[in-house]
């Protein structure tokens, strides 16, 4: 067995790494890094970007985990170049929360959902940066802030933010 982590590739203080749920389960070797940030469900993106190789693993828990990860990170993109076969969807999905169960709703009370292009509808202060999101602003491939319906996140300027759905209206 490799002693590299199945996600970044890291070689230390490797552990094997329970994935169940859907009456299947499967072991996925993880280091101390990625461990702790899934056990803490506080993900660094940056450091996740290595979920772009190791979605394409051959080992089915490494793939499930994979779409778990990028499911709470809210990368329908990568999600949706993702290939699952359906056993293995259906264990992605079992222990992804309830948080798909919220409705997100624009000013006008139009459904969002992850990876829509929704047009910021004030002029908002960004805190902690230097801008303000001018209205009319298109932000695109938005994703769900797991927990509250009444926020989004998107890229505006390059800087990822969340933003109320008050002030959206979906494109």
């Amino acid at each position: 067995m490799s002693n590299l982590c199945e996600l970044c590739e890291n070689d230390e203080n490797t552990s094997d790494f329970l994935i169940s749920g859907a009456n299947q389960e499967g072991y996925v070797v993880l280091c101390c890094n990625c461990k702790t940030q899934i056990e803490s469900e506080e993900l660094d993106e940056k450091h996740f970007n290595c979920l772009n190789d190791s979605m394409w693993s051959e080992n089915p828990a490494v793939k499930v985990l994979t779409y778990r990860l990028l499911n709470s990170l809210g990368r329908q993109d990568l999600l949706d170049i993702m290939y699952l076969e359906d056993n293995e969807k259906e264990w992605a999905k079992a222990a992804i929360s309830n948080d798909e169960k919220l409705v997100y709703k624009d000013s006008n009370g139009v459904t969002l959902a992850a990876g829509d292009t929704v047009v910021i509808t004030k002029d908002l202060d960004v805190k902690g940066t230097g801008f303000t999101a001018k209205r009319g602003t298109a932000v695109r491939n938005i994703g769900l802030v797991h927990g509250d319906s009444e926020h989004i996140e998107g890229r505006v300027n390059g800087v990822k933010i969340h933003i109320l759905t008050k002030y959206l209206k979906k494109s």
